[in-house]
């Protein structure tokens, strides 16, 4: 979902609201928190596990309730289901993989990618601005518990090459990276 605030010079001034207190911005978690957050609901699987569904043709997610200023997100993935090459904007992230196992890939430069696969009960913090993909490469399917913060907001999608790694488009969004 997209919202535009008018915030050129002919836009009205909105009158102060005397007896209100603007509510404080709601605070950035930094990636120990963010892992901390992922692995406690991991923990908790009363909350997630009777939400988990498996669709043939995409990854499926749903949202998850989480503190203010985070997103987070219930995803799953069955076998060869994965993202592009995408980076989270702004966003700092963490996932932890409660069944399965799901493997990340990274640019390593001269074009290639480094692998790591991550089993049931780990976790992978990724900060803001880093390009990653994640792919389910097991025979099982796998679920994870993702999330961000500050909210997903925006994020791009990059080609790999002999050069490196190209830019192919920009996506806003509140919603966990398509499919690839």
């Amino acid at each position: 979902m997209t919202t535009t605030v008018d915030r050129s010079p002919a836009a009205p001034a909105l009158p102060a609201a005397p007896a209100t207190r603007t509510p404080a911005p709601a605070r950035t978690l930094g990636l120990p928190e963010l892992a901390s957050l992922t692995r406690s609901l991991a923990q908790r699987p009363d909350l997630w596990r009777p939400l988990v569904r498996f669709d043939q043709g995409s990854r499926w997610w749903t949202r998850l309730e989480g503190p203010a200023g985070t997103d987070v997100w219930l995803l799953s993935w069955l076998t060869s289901q994965g993202t592009e090459l995408h980076d989270h904007g702004p966003s700092a992230a963490a996932f932890t993989v409660v069944r399965g196992a799901l493997t990340e890939n990274r640019p390593s430069g001269g074009g290639s990618l480094t692998s790591r696969t991550f089993a049931a009960g780990r976790t992978q913090t990724v900060v803001p601005g880093a390009v990653h993909d994640v792919v389910n490469a097991d025979a099982e399917p796998a679920v994870s518990i993702h999330a961000y913060s500050p909210p997903l907001l925006a994020m791009t999608y990059y080609a790999l090459g002999a050069g490196g790694l190209t830019p192919t488009r920009t996506v806003l969004t509140d919603e966990p990276e398509q499919d690839a």
